[in-house]
């Protein structure tokens, strides 16, 4: 097998490392992923399905090996479930994954410079987290107090996404 073009199956028990449920690959379905991919560094962006259930996710090394980790969206309760064998399937994913910027996060990006300055000098992960943290809310009231929290934590005055205010 030279090129992965679509999902390749595979059955995989379900291990643990610290709190987080994984898989690893199988070395050949791995280095074909590496191989079409072009590169074997980095995250590498992947979809498939796990147990018929369609997921998205990315591979990623970690204590010296590839692991796809499993997440309770992917397979409901995955960590009550260490040592299931699984089925699935798995293919690189070419998609475009930019997460946008909720409108209400941008404004008040846009209303605060001193807030928008600190969010510029942020590590790109950095971003990205806020960013997808306040993307993913379901109401307009959460997007509202997360966003008012965002600007908190970027001056500095309050906690979010885990993390104390940042010091300027």
């Amino acid at each position: 097998m030279n090129k992965i073009r679509n999902a390749v199956s595979f059955n995989a028990t379900i291990d643990i490392i610290g709190i987080n449920p994984f898989v690893f690959i199988p070395e050949p379905i791995l280095n074909n992923l590496f191989r079409e991919f072009g590169k074997d560094k980095g995250p590498v962006p992947v979809k498939g399905t796990i147990n018929g259930k369609a997921y998205q996710q990315t591979l990623v090394k970690f204590a010296g090996e590839w692991r796809l980790y499993i997440n309770t969206k992917m397979l409901p309760k995955s960590p009550e479930r260490i040592g299931e064998l699984v089925e699935l399937s798995i293919e690189l994913d070419f998609s475009d994954r930019t997460i946008h910027p909720h409108p209400k996060l941008v404004q008040a990006l846009h209303d605060n410079p001193k807030a928008n300055a600190v969010f510029e000098s942020l590590a790109p992960s950095l971003q990205n987290e806020i960013v997808r943290y306040i993307a993913n809310l379901k109401t307009e009231a959460s997007v509202e107090r997360n966003v008012q929290k965002a600007i908190g934590f970027l001056l500095g005055k309050e906690r979010f996404i885990g993390r104390d205010g940042l010091k300027s």
